[in-house]
């Protein structure tokens, strides 16, 4: 199933939404409100919906981090921070899949980069925000990582797992954001290659520091610095999924698709797949081979013809 935990995970909990991947009625929704609690007690309530929740089947975890705390206390009583929480729920029986959003550059340390080497139920996607790839605007946006630092994590990253994929966010235009400050950005997209991203340009919102900062840059200015960004990006993805053209990736089914006999699930990487199989594995994992690669999604095939749950571990990695 889906679990999505909203707010930080560490020490204070608000709410948690799980949304439930139920073989016979598909996607639902199951959520309630949480009081303050530590670690230890968000732990037991995920186990709790693992072992006997509102859904049959338990297969994908998102936890959300939050941006202020990084640790809180576990239920043997010491500091836990989200690399050693990533372990402890991998024990849950049940759990195939784990998955945590959104991670920041200064969040990730060395148990956390560890964990992805470790664990092979996370996932081998990472959302991890770096908004610009000039030092000087990182600065000026008050982010407390530089685009070297960013550079680093992602060789941690990729030296504890070779095969994870990368999105990011990226805004343009910010205030005093020069052509050299663009073209930093272009480098950085450039050397560390992503399988998808999100991309915006700055708007002033009333109130905020940047709103009143002097040297506004020009729309038309952001307009074509967001299309030469985006069109790099773009590349990029379109060349990784290329990559798992002719490849067998572990999908889970998560509903029904446009057609009729077709079902939509997700690759390791989040990918969107589609492909021909009946609804009763609508909950469940395959393995399929790669067959077509579309512009926003892949079509999956099992191999051989024939349509079969695979019980296999989810978190192996893929042959790119």
């Amino acid at each position: 199933m889906w679990q999505q935990v909203q707010g930080g995970f560490q020490a204070h909990l608000e709410r948690v939404q799980i949304a439930i991947i139920d073989a016979q009625q598909g996607r639902r929704q199951c959520q309630g409100p949480l009081q303050f609690g530590p670690v230890m007690y968000f732990h037991q309530h995920i186990h709790t919906h693992v072992s006997s929740g509102c859904g049959q089947f338990r297969h994908l975890l998102v936890v959300q981090g939050g941006r202020d705390q990084q640790n809180g206390v576990g239920p043997d009583g010491r500091e836990w921070g989200l690399g050693r929480l990533i372990r402890q729920l991998a024990e849950i029986d049940g759990l195939r899949r784990i998955r945590y959003t959104t991670s920041h550059p200064k969040d990730m340390d060395d148990a956390l980069i560890a964990a992805h080497g470790d664990v092979p139920a996370l996932m081998p996607f990472l959302h991890l925000p770096v908004q610009s790839g000039s030092d000087r605007v990182l600065q000026a946006m008050n982010r407390q990582h530089t685009a070297d630092d960013y550079r680093r994590i992602v060789d941690r990253l990729r030296a504890a797992r070779p095969d994870i994929a990368l999105s990011s966010d990226f805004i343009v235009g910010f205030p005093g954001e020069s052509d050299a400050d663009f073209a930093a950005t272009l480098r950085l997209v450039t050397d560390i290659g992503y399988a998808q991203a999100y991309s915006f340009k700055y708007s002033p919102r009333p109130g905020t520091p940047a709103a009143g900062m002097e040297a506004q840059v020009a729309e038309d200015a952001k307009a074509e610095r967001l299309a030469g960004l985006q069109q790099l990006l773009r590349a990029q993805q379109d060349r990784f999924n290329r990559a798992q053209l002719g490849q067998e990736l572990q999908v889970l089914f998560e509903s029904s698709g446009r057609h009729d006999g077709q079902l939509l699930g997700r690759s390791p990487y989040l990918q969107s797949v589609h492909a021909a199989a009946p609804a009763a594995l609508i909950g469940r994992t395959a393995r399929l081979r790669i067959a077509e690669v579309l512009p926003n999604s892949l079509r999956g095939e099992m191999p051989g013809g024939g349509l079969r749950s695979d019980s296999a571990r989810d978190g192996e990695p893929a042959r790119l």
